[in-house]
């Protein structure tokens, strides 16, 4: 069977490692990473072996996530949005669900699906939509509307959405539907210039009434927390993949501290290595107590996932937790591995510069650090009195 390890060889790793400073440079996708992942069946991860994919577990998807993460974090980021949908799938179809059959189906025969959620201005997220769901006679809908943070932006063939039906009988819903690339009424806008994150293209997705066949409508749901495990689906397999990104790029880091640390030396400690300076010793060992921790309580998660353990109100307090802990200690761990590497790491072209621009986009995912409070407060002392 193929293994994260397996797939991701150090020799491919190696070759995305490469090309990920002339991305960022050029502020360009990573078409050939795109094509060596697809080469290798990356993206069929995990879709079933009976509809053409590898059969991986969740456990599975998080090691090869940290891996891809610590050769190239943008190429990670992106590829993720597409394994949210088809790990969406897998927890459906694992729970006796086949509503998202056809993603896995599809991803299986080389399609590559997109995460068209986010809006600017919503911080309801899955909760609410800015963005107009209109039904059509026959059960499909036209959206209307405007998607920011769309990664695979060059790529997808397949943009998972959803807007808000105010129109039915019994509106408002929160309707989630598919829609293909090739929709005229579908633009993407070459918009993104960012601080990090470069080469994921996530550009913003404008919706002038793309058109979601009523086979590829997949929920109706009242606005506001619900508990359909759909939402469950996408909540867990979000937190958890994009956590597992941010562990690949703090333990790229630690490895990147390490280096410097044997590679630069002191004068005025008679040109000894700073491996052997006290403070830099402190910040290295503070590095990796922190970023240790956080490998085994991904795949603890994701375990339980795979096994479909139920714990009941207290899952999205663990998944937005360890999301939190996972995006927070990657950048600490990073500040200490630029800190060790000293003015260099301060040049654009630098891997630990870049990383450092990198890590700063797992503030703005959600769950935010507001809102996993929140979540978490209410999972252990109750929602406040209204």
């Amino acid at each position: 069977m193929t293994t994260p390890e397996t797939l991701l060889t150090d020799e491919l790793l190696d070759r995305i490692r490469e090309r990920a400073a002339g991305y960022d440079r050029d502020n360009a996708f990573f078409d050939e990473d795109l094509v060596e992942l697809r080469e290798a069946g990356y993206l069929k991860a995990l879709v079933p072996v009976e509809l053409g994919g590898l059969g991986w577990s969740f456990a599975d998807a998080v090691r090869g996530q940290m891996r891809l993460a610590g050769a190239a974090p943008a190429t990670a980021l992106s590829v993720n949005m597409h394994l949210v949908w088809t790990g969406v799938a897998k927890v459906l179809r694992e729970r006796g669900d086949d509503s998202l059959e056809f993603v896995l189906r599809e991803a299986g025969d080389g399609e590559i699906f997109g995460f068209g959620i986010s809006e600017a201005g919503n911080d309801l997220m899955l909760f609410g939509s800015r963005t107009v769901a209109e039904p059509q006679s026959g059960g499909g809908y036209r959206y209307t509307g405007r998607k920011i943070f769309t990664s695979l932006s060059p790529a997808w063939t397949r943009l998972g959405t959803m807007g808000l039906d105010t129109a039915s009988g019994d509106g408002p819903k929160l309707v989630y539907g598919f829609i293909d690339r090739d929709d005229p009424d579908v633009r993407i806008l070459d918009d993104w210039d960012t601080m990090g994150m470069r080469a994921s293209q996530s550009r913003t997705t404008v919706l002038d009434g793309a058109f979601a066949a009523s086979d590829r409508i997949v929920r109706r749901l009242d606005p506001g927390p619900n508990a359909d495990p759909l939402i469950f689906g996408i909540f867990a397999n979000f937190e958890l993949l994009l956590a597992s990104v941010y562990a690949g790029i703090g333990d790229r880091a630690l490895d990147l501290a390490v280096a410097a640390a044997h590679r630069r030396t002191s004068m005025k400690n008679d040109g000894r290595p700073l491996s052997q300076d006290p403070d830099i010793r402190w910040r290295i060992a503070d590095a990796v107590l922190t970023q240790e921790a956080i490998a085994p309580q991904l795949l603890a998660i994701a375990r339980d996932l795979d096994e479909l353990v139920d714990h009941g109100s207290f899952w999205f307090a663990r998944l937005v937790g360890v999301k939190v802990r996972a995006t927070e200690t990657a950048k600490h761990v990073v500040d200490q591995a630029v800190r060790v590497a000293g003015g260099s790491a301060y040049f654009a072209g630098s891997e630990p510069g870049r990383l450092y621009r990198d890590v700063l986009a797992g503030i703005f995912h959600p769950s935010d650090d507001e809102s996993a409070h929140s979540t978490v407060a209410n999972a252990w002392l109750g929602p406040i009195d209204s």
